[in-house]
């Protein structure tokens, strides 16, 4: 008989276990892990160093970045949020650093410091840490006075618990058994991919990274052509926008940029079917007007040289050779002889870009679902169960998720935390 069973052993479930166990030494606690690793995301994230969380620490501004979950992490973010993960880090010694893009790793640069971190706490703390015990059966049993006793059947054996927390994840099983008790699992679509395109213009040339705008758009064009000045009401609207840094690669397109879109749109594009089209400007600080001013004063000052060896803009060199190739331009041409119709299409291929997108790929360091548990099934001040009581939850088990950046492993620290207050709180 424990006192508490998590189910999970992945960030949110040794965050809780470890604040339930430090308040409370008394309790008995186990943590159920279907694996044999533990902590198998925190080890892989941000490619081996594991992006603990983000700089922001306002919880007005730290709320933006969930697509699902925005309204009701607010609350939790003021009580526990970047700023207290910090601490917790350090108090363990454990040191964590800022990058330029407001990412936070431990200074180690290296996921195994946090995962040792856990560990030595779990097994200083004295709690169980259960592995090959995938779960199969969840069953609450009525007690006389009102509190319940919750039956936890796993492949390695059965267990009983005063209080119990699921913190699994995206797991389709726990899914299921949590709908048997009540719960409302809303559909997982994939969130947090990357773009398959097969386009010439960026075919070749992987491993290019640019600060780009990206709209996206329906597969459906417009009957009437985009228009050069793209000033007129009919100007077809993107569904979705984001700027931000865009990487190419051997399957498509990569970034930060396109992975927000892939969060912002986990449900539109699943919708679909990852089949649409996005319009890229690779010089976002400029309109197609602009770039056609500066192509033009470009066109008399290297009147002699040939447009494909002139690097009008900031742009990678190979990048600026395809997008000059895909305008009709010829390699030998010089910018003296280049019409008017040529330079169009050039400034359109700057600032214009359009693209087909034909399907996904999944991003390996992240992946993050969009689903699980209805968010208006929970008591986001205790993390508790409004279906069944001293059932609670922590992380992406829950129909929370965020972009890329740290975000995700924040949302699972503030619940674990506030998850195991709630339990330490009801005992």
């Amino acid at each position: 008989m424990f006192d508490v069973i998590i189910v999970g052993g992945g960030a949110a479930g040794f965050y809780s276990a470890i604040h339930i166990a430090e308040a409370r030494p008394d309790l008995k606690i186990a943590i159920l892990e279907q694996g044999k690793q533990v902590l198998g995301k925190v080890k892989v994230s941000g490619g081996g160093r594991c992006n603990v969380t983000h700089a922001t620490f306002d919880p007005k501004n730290l709320i933006k970045n969930y697509p699902r979950g925005e309204k009701e992490l607010l609350g939790p973010f003021y009580t526990y949020a970047s700023t207290e993960v910090v601490s917790f880090f350090e108090k363990r010694g454990v040191s964590l650093k800022v990058e330029a893009d407001g990412r936070m790793f431990p200074t180690s640069d290296s996921s195994q410091t946090i995962i040792d971190c856990f560990l030595d706490e779990a097994d200083r703390l004295g709690i169980s840490i259960l592995r090959h015990s995938k779960v199969t059966e969840i069953r609450p049993e009525n007690l006389e006075d009102g509190d319940k006793i919750w039956n936890v059947v796993s492949i390695r054996g059965a267990y009983r618990c005063r209080r119990l927390e699921v913190a699994t994840g995206s797991s389709t099983k726990i899914w299921q058994l949590l709908e048997k008790l009540g719960h409302v699992i809303v559909k997982p679509v994939p969130s947090l991919f990357t773009f398959n395109c097969n386009d010439k213009r960026i075919t070749g040339i992987q491993g290019i990274s640019v600060k780009a705008r990206v709209d996206l758009f329906d597969t459906k064009r417009p009957n009437s052509k985009v228009t050069v000045a793209l000033k007129s009401k009919k100007t077809e609207l993107p569904l979705l926008t984001e700027e931000g840094p865009v990487l190419i690669t051997h399957w498509g397109l990569s970034g930060p940029a396109i992975l927000r879109l892939s969060a912002w749109g986990a449900r539109l594009l699943n919708e679909k079917d990852y089949r649409f089209r996005v319009r890229i400007n690779w010089l976002p600080d400029y309109h197609f007007e602009g770039i056609m001013k500066l192509l033009l004063q470009v066109k008399t000052v290297e009147a002699k040289k040939t447009v494909l060896r002139t690097k009008a803009v900031n742009l990678p060199r190979r990048l600026w050779s395809s997008l000059v190739k895909a305008s009709g331009i010829d390699e030998t041409e010089r910018w003296a002889h280049i019409s008017k119709f040529k330079l169009e299409n050039l400034a359109r291929e700057l600032t214009q870009c359009e693209l087909d997108i034909d399907g996904k790929s999944t991003f390996k360091e992240e992946f993050v679902t969009a689903g699980g548990v209805d968010l208006k099934e929970i008591n986001f001040k205790t993390f508790e169960s409004k279906k069944q009581s001293q059932l609670f939850f922590a992380g992406e088990v829950m129909n929370i998720d965020a972009i890329t950046g740290g975000f995700n492993f924040q949302s699972a620290w503030t619940g674990g935390y506030i998850a195991a207050q709630g339990i330490i709180n009801s005992l």
